[in-house]
């Protein structure tokens, strides 16, 4: 089933349910969509009520409507929920309609093979960030990692990158709920590591992850701000700290990846 205080960020909408135009009702259907981890296919109510806090009653009924509309499947020998095949043409659409992912696949699978890395293009998804598209070079280990997988926001190169580039307001905002949902005793350490990513962004344009997601992986990210600056993606390029030292994210992954960042940019005009 997995750890249900780890699932509880990807599917709590804290900072906006108090605002006059936020639907509860919806809020709720959703989160139960957003609750399955990659690969799991069956949840049942009660793992569903554990993962978004929300009655088991409330989730009965939710599950029931979202499986009349076709959101969920529902199986009586397992009695428990898979997710809807209308999800997929959901995310197929989502694909279509964003052309910075298949413009930026080609360009990353070229960086990767060149730097023998992992390169990642990944969006926000509450506390976590989802992989929209990634790359892989000959000379990188596989990280088991596919489009649509979620990674941590404050311990990856990825998500501090995306942080980054949030507005003061957002990014305090981030911060706090951020907060919310770490163990007490690791919550300095990540609140330290992303605001030195802040500060590395700003100063050098990229930030860093030097094991603090993976002992083993060294990664640099950087933001991608599109001509809509509440848009934004990020992307990382990561390997095996053997390979990928501090010095060489510094001096040569990380200014080649703010260059692969505005390629892309041009690319697809700043319409992400």
């Amino acid at each position: 089933m997995g750890n249900p205080k780890r699932q509880l960020s990807t599917v709590r909408f804290e900072s906006d349910q108090d605002h006059p135009q936020f639907v509860s009702a919806a809020a709720r259907s959703l989160a139960i969509l957003r609750c399955y981890d990659y690969g799991e296919q069956y949840l049942g109510n009660r793992e569903i009520a554990l993962r978004t806090g929300l009655p088991k009653p409330t989730v009965s009924r939710l599950t029931f409507t979202l499986c009349s509309l076709g959101y969920l499947n529902y199986s009586r020998a397992r009695e428990k929920y898979a997710l809807g095949a209308v999800l997929l043409s959901l995310g197929n659409t989502y694909n279509r309609c964003n052309p910075v992912i298949a413009q930026a696949r080609p360009l990353m699978q070229r960086f990767a093979e060149e730097t023998e890395s992992a390169v990642m293009l990944g969006a926000h998804d509450g506390m976590r960030m989802i992989l929209l598209a990634i790359a892989g070079g000959d000379g990188c280990p596989d990280l088991a990692l596919e489009p649509g997988t979620r990674v941590p926001h404050g311990l990856t190169a990825l998500g501090r990158a995306d942080l980054a580039a949030r507005r003061p307001d957002l990014f305090q905002r981030e911060l706090r709920e951020l907060s919310l949902h770490c163990r007490p005793f690791e919550w300095p350490a990540i609140r330290d590591g992303i605001l030195r990513a802040r500060s590395d962004v700003t100063e050098h344009g990229y930030c860093y992850s030097l094991g603090d997601w993976r002992e083993d992986i060294y990664a640099v990210g950087v933001p991608l701000v599109g001509q809509d600056p509440e848009r934004v993606l990020a992307l990382s390029c990561g390997g095996p700290a053997a390979s990928m030292s501090h010095q060489r994210l510094r001096e040569e992954i990380g200014p080649r990846l703010i260059r692969l960042r505005d390629q892309i940019l041009a690319t697809c005009r700043g319409q992400i």
